[in-house]
């Protein structure tokens, strides 16, 4: 087992909560954090982050974990509910100062980013096994998928397909 170093005492308890799961997890696979790494596509130093509380995983990080342990569909989805109700109540890092241009907020050398929760048409198959979303496809770090970027790229595709539709149907009948 690992020794695993306190996490702070002003940790909400949802996200106490989830760590401890996830910790213990982590440790039921009997791999090192590189190893885990290796079979996740989220690095050692990722796994740090997420089991350290120090950054909310990603969905598709918890998932992998599962899968590498293991899990079954349901015992899956239920570190899925964990997930949602921790990344709900995960601390928010401090707004950067509007008198700083250009500043960022930086922990333990990584630029952080909100991981936006996805909505359910959205998300890889969580709870199914599937394999979709993430695995040992060799990706180096998690890629949150922005969907107001997803529905604007779909808007654009249809405005395409109407264009080419109505350049069609003049050429043809006209």
């Amino acid at each position: 087992m690992s020794a695993w170093q306190p996490l702070p005492d002003d940790l909400p308890p949802e996200v106490r909560h989830f760590v401890e799961q996830v910790r213990l997890l982590k440790d039921r696979t009997g791999l090192s954090l590189a190893a885990l790494g290796a079979r996740t596509a989220y690095s050692k130093s990722s796994w740090q982050r997420y089991l350290n509380a120090t950054q909310p995983p990603p969905r598709q990080a918890i998932a992998a974990l599962c899968r590498v342990a293991g899990l079954a569909p349901a015992d899956a989805e239920r570190f899925g509910v964990r997930w949602e109700l921790a990344v709900q109540a995960w601390p928010r890092p401090p707004a950067p100062d509007p008198a700083k241009p250009g500043q960022q907020e930086q922990q333990d050398g990584v630029y952080e980013e909100e991981v936006p929760t996805l909505p359910w048409w959205v998300e890889s198959g969580s709870g199914s096994g599937s394999g979709s979303g993430t695995g040992s496809s060799g990706a180096s770090e998690e890629v949150p998928v922005d969907s107001s970027r997803r529905v604007l790229l779909v808007a654009v595709l249809l405005v395409l397909v109407l264009a080419l539709v109505a350049v069609v149907g003049a050429v043809a009948f006209g």
